[in-house]
């Protein structure tokens, strides 16, 4: 419901709204690895390992 909203508002036809969604995820993506994932890996336990090397 919330991405037919969005797409009927995007300017332009099929191929102009799909090159405005790439445009967006990957902007989003690209938002996500440099600020968000940084800031949220301390509180994440990566790197807890539970097998025992030996």
């Amino acid at each position: 419901m919330m991405s037919t909203w969005i797409w009927r508002r995007l300017p332009g036809n099929v191929w102009i709204k799909s090159l405005i969604v790439a445009i967006a995820f990957a902007a989003l993506v690209a938002v996500l690895f440099e600020w968000v994932f940084p800031w949220l890996e301390p509180y994440l336990p990566l790197q807890d390992q539970t097998v025992e090397g030996g």
